[in-house]
C-alpha cells in the first residue's frame, strides 16, 4: 500500500485524492451510489422490517388455524399450556396463539395499531423464550448448551426481536403520541 504524507509531514495509510481510480472509495460513482442506496435502506428500513416481520408472524398464525400444520403448534402449546398453569385446555390455547401470531402479524404488516401489536410482540416473544426453561427437556441436549432443533427455533427468534426493536425505536422515538 502507497503512503502519503500529509500537510504536517506525518505518513497516510492512503494516497491523496486524485490518484485513486473512479468507483474505488474516493468519492466516485460506485461510492456515490453506494451512499444513495444505503440512505435509502436506511429510511425505509424499519417499515421494510416491520412488514416482513410481521409477513412471518401472520404465515405462523394463520397455519395455527389448521391443526398439525404447523411444526412448531406442539412446542408451542405444551409451552403455553405450561405457562397458563394448565387453566386453558391445549386446543382453545392453539386458537389463542393462533389469534394473537395473526393479529400481531396484520398489526406490523399494515401498520395500523402498530403500538399495540409491538406490546404484543414483545410479549409474546418473552412467552417463546420461556419454553428454553419450561420445556428443558425438549430444548437442549443434556446438560450442555447445545439446543434441540426445537430450541434453535426457538433461539432463532432472536432476529426477529432485534428487527422488531428497530421498529419500535422508530415508532416510539420518531413520532410524538396524538
Amino acid at each position: 500500500m502507497a503512503t502519503a504524507v500529509d500537510r504536517g509531514g506525518e505518513r497516510s495509510p492512503s494516497p491523496p485524492r486524485g490518484l485513486l481510480p473512479e468507483g474505488t472509495g474516493d468519492g466516485g460513482r460506485a461510492t456515490r451510489a453506494a451512499r444513495s442506496l444505503a440512505g435509502r435502506v436506511q429510511r425505509s428500513g424499519p417499515g421494510l422490517l416491520r412488514i416482513c416481520v410481521g409477513a412471518v408472524f401472520l404465515w405462523f398464525g394463520v397455519l395455527k388455524f389448521f391443526p398439525a400444520a404447523s411444526p412448531a403448534e406442539g412446542v408451542a402449546v405444551r409451552a403455553a399450556t405450561k405457562l397458563t398453569l394448565g387453566l386453558m385446555p391445549p386446543d382453545a390455547v392453539l386458537w389463542v396463539l393462533a389469534v394473537a401470531e395473526t393479529a400481531i402479524g396484520l398489526g406490523l404488516v399494515t401498520g395500523v395499531l402498530l403500538r399495540v401489536a409491538l406490546v404484543g410482540f414483545f410479549a409474546h416473544m418473552a412467552g417463546v423464550f420461556s419454553a428454553l426453561l419450561l420445556l428443558s427437556g425438549e430444548m437442549w441436549q443434556g446438560d450442555a448448551p447445545v439446543p434441540t432443533l426445537e430450541g434453535q427455533y426457538i433461539i432463532k427468534n432472536v432476529v426477529l426481536v432485534a428487527a422488531c426493536l428497530v421498529v419500535a425505536a422508530d415508532e416510539w422515538g420518531g413520532a410524538t403520541p396524538p
